[in-house]
């Protein structure tokens, strides 16, 4: 079915215990982090301040008891940051997840956009 609107989808929030939460803000930054190697460029790119998006990637060190991004200081040309092997399977275990999640529920999205309509 073709909907006017471009992008429809289900994007999960997850809890693990009381210490852990993944959602689309963390992931997209994430994401980010890894295509521009910058934590600094990657809140500019999803316009937020970089205090908030030092202070997600903490929390997921925090929860998840290891880093996941590593940086390394700047010189001439300045630092870089990098994803982990652990903020890399963070990325692809919950973009495995939200592509399951939305395969199994098409129906209740098509549902859902002709109420839109």
């Amino acid at each position: 079915m073709k909907h006017k609107y471009q992008t429809i989808m289900v994007r999960p929030r997850i809890y693990i215990g009381d210490k852990i939460s993944i959602g689309p803000g963390k992931i997209d930054l994430l994401g980010q982090i890894n295509q521009t190697q910058s934590i600094a460029a990657a809140a500019r790119i999803l316009k937020m301040p970089y205090k908030r998006a030092w202070l997600l990637i903490d929390s997921l060190n925090q929860g998840f008891g290891s880093p996941v991004v590593e940086t390394s200081a700047g010189g001439k040309g300045g630092g870089s940051t990098t994803l982990t092997p652990l903020g890399l399977a963070i990325i692809e275990r919950y973009l495995a997840l939200e592509a399951r999640l939305n395969a199994a529920s098409s129906e209740e999205l098509d549902a859902l956009c002709e109420l839109a309509k």
